[in-house]
């Protein structure tokens, strides 16, 4: 059966390390636009129990998104052996375009994927690149939309790319800035047969704009007293949890019933890194609804503590990486069942469920 296979993967995870500690003397204030009465250091100590996070990565200066993007991009196309003129579509997932460093405008004219064929040196016109906005859910999007360009006969290959500089976008005193990073991962997608009848077997997607629209926005910075007019991304935290909580774990079942896998077949579920609490709030809520209490042990690969949220690239990162054993205790193997599911601005929602080969 001919189905879209993964045939290489790659990521950019910047030099820059961004420890805890170094958040120790910022002077964190409330949504009310009030200085916390909290010191620092119980704020950083709390954070870590709740998210994971211990440090993240910056992209340093003089890098942006999309050259962290064709970076990644190159090492898809290396790891799986194509000639880059071949590629029909070049997606890139981003929530902010370039932003240079020591700025928040943000720069998507041209798209990032231009910008990404440009880098890549493709001559072939026929390559097509655009853009994606869908919050951190992106990249598992563009995934999904490469599946269908190539079930419909408008591509062979696709180079999907999840990239962002969050770091660029923090609001210091926001506690919430020390989720953020930066980071980018790509993959490379054949539709091609596969005797072991791999590949993406379906997906499912949703998207909530009613009242859980500006769960995640673009707002003031939380100290009035800077004068600073400029916005920053904003969450509000408890909202998002709840959300997610709720229809992350419907989403994962539907996709699983619309792939006829049982989950007992599951081996490895790859979720957005966006809080080590709620990914695993999420994965027991999923068994749950199979009405199983027991978790099966490393069933959930986590990258957070050490590479924090990037968005759209999490995933990406962190399948490329486990994909290549450099996670511990986490491998893949020809036949193995995995889930792909995230969660972000929109609100959106969206799962993959996948074969490996």
């Amino acid at each position: 059966m001919l189905r879209s296979i993964i045939t290489g993967t790659g990521s950019y995870i910047p030099p820059v390390i961004k420890k805890n500690a170094d958040f120790g003397n910022e002077n964190f204030y409330t949504g009310h636009n009030k200085p916390s009465d909290v010191p620092s250091a119980i704020i950083i100590e709390k954070f870590v129990k709740i998210t994971g996070i211990e440090e993240r990565r910056y992209a340093p200066e003089g890098i942006n998104t999309s050259d962290m993007a064709a970076h990644a991009a190159q090492m898809a196309i290396n790891d799986s052996g194509i000639d880059p003129e071949v590629i029909d579509q070049i997606i890139v997932a981003h929530n902010y375009g370039d932003i240079q460093h020591n700025s928040v405008q943000s720069d998507m004219v041209p798209s990032l994927a231009s910008r990404v064929k440009h880098k890549l040196g493709i001559k072939n016109p026929y390559c097509t690149a655009w853009d994606i906005l869908f919050g951190c859910p992106g990249w598992v999007q563009g995934l999904i939309q490469a599946d269908t360009a190539l079930k419909a006969g408008n591509a062979k290959t696709c180079l999907v790319i999840g990239a962002e500089t969050l770091s660029r976008v923090v609001d210091k005193y926001d506690r919430d800035s020390m989720i953020f990073s930066d980071g980018a991962g790509a993959c490379i997608v054949e539709y091609k047969e596969d005797a072991s009848n791999g590949g993406i077997l379906n997906s499912c997607s949703r998207s909530d704009c009613a009242q859980e629209v500006d769960f995640i926005h673009f707002g003031k910075s939380y100290s009035l007293q800077s004068g600073d007019n400029t916005h920053y991304i904003k969450m509000k935290g408890r909202k998002v949890y709840e959300y997610a909580l709720t229809h992350v774990p419907e989403a994962m079942k539907l996709c699983l019933e619309k792939s006829n896998v049982d989950i007992r077949q599951v081996k490895k579920i790859f979720i957005h890194q966006a809080n080590e609490k709620m990914d695993e709030a999420i994965v027991n809520a999923f068994y749950g609804l199979y009405g199983q209490q027991d978790i099966p042990e490393h069933i959930m690969p986590m990258s957070i503590h050490w590479l924090g949220n990037s968005s759209v690239a999490t995933i990406p990162t962190l399948f490329n990486l486990v994909r290549n054993g450099q996670v511990k205790d986490h491998h893949l193997y020809p036949g193995d069942v995995i889930l792909f599911a995230s969660v972000g601005a929109g609100m959106n929602i969206n799962a993959i469920c996948y074969r490996c080969v």
